[in-house]
């Protein structure tokens, strides 16, 4: 299994052709099920040149690149620091959650202050990203009947639960089993099994598992209702203008 924490992902920053604020990992190795031969997924932050936005020309505001270094299949992407901001603003939990990753490649000021300023992002409606893709997992689940789509239907509404409940991105799903008490018994046993195949048959009662998801799902719901967060994020000025300074700043 890669041991994200042991590459020297350093030169793959510097290969950049504008200054990344930010690369963190993400994808299974964030989730906490990583396999033998997981890739590792970065994501992050580019920083356009002031003069890439005011003329006609359009700007690559997201770049992506996937290729094999040292034997380690590597995904990168980044966005221009406006775009993710964008998405920050919109109930995105998929873009907080690298933001906030512990597994940090790269970081600056820039990311300390994006970092700091996430929580006020959160909403009540971020319900409904993390729903939508539990959905898309569950479809993908029904028709291949593997482990992976199994575990990202789980991992991502528990992440929703815990966020409608106490306002934390977390999207590690070991720690989420033993923190929501609503958390299937069979979820270990289910890490344990993904991290010996990326790909492969779940070997679980489909019925079983429809119920625990049917019923997390209303779990969500009924977290959804009784979440303190806000309806809209509150953060937006400040973000503004962090925005205006990086790019002042260059």
């Amino acid at each position: 299994m890669t041991d994200v924490l042991d590459l020297d992902l350093r030169p793959v920053i510097a290969e950049q052709p504008d200054p990344v604020l930010f690369a963190t990992v993400s994808g299974a190795h964030l989730y906490g099920f990583p396999s033998r031969d997981s890739d590792v997924d970065l994501r992050g932050v580019h920083l356009l040149p002031a003069a890439a936005l005011v003329g006609l020309r359009e700007p690559d505001e997201t770049r992506s690149r996937m290729w094999v270094r040292d034997g380690v299949e590597m995904d990168l992407v980044t966005h221009d620091l406006r775009k993710f901001v964008r998405l920050m603003l919109r109930r995105n939990g998929y873009v907080l959650e690298q933001l906030l990753s512990p597994l940090v490649v790269h970081t600056t000021d820039t990311h300390r202050e994006l970092a700091a300023l996430a929580p006020g992002t959160l909403t009540s409606h971020h319900a409904h990203h993390y729903r939508g893709f539990a959905r898309t997992q569950w479809r993908l689940f029904e028709r291949t009947g593997e482990l992976k789509p199994l575990l990202y239907t789980f991992r991502v509404l528990l992440t929703g639960i815990h966020l409608m409940r106490s306002g934390e991105v977390q999207p590690h799903l070991p720690t989420l089993a033993a923190q929501v008490d609503e958390a299937p018994d069979r979820l270990p046993e289910l890490i344990a099994a993904k991290a010996q195949r990326e790909h492969g048959d779940a070997g679980v009662d489909h019925a079983r598992v429809r119920a625990d998801v049917e019923r997390l799902h209303g779990v969500l719901d009924e977290a959804q209702t009784a979440s303190g967060l806000p309806d809209t994020p509150v953060v937006y000025d400040a973000l503004h203008d962090l925005v205006v300074r990086a790019r002042l700043e260059g």
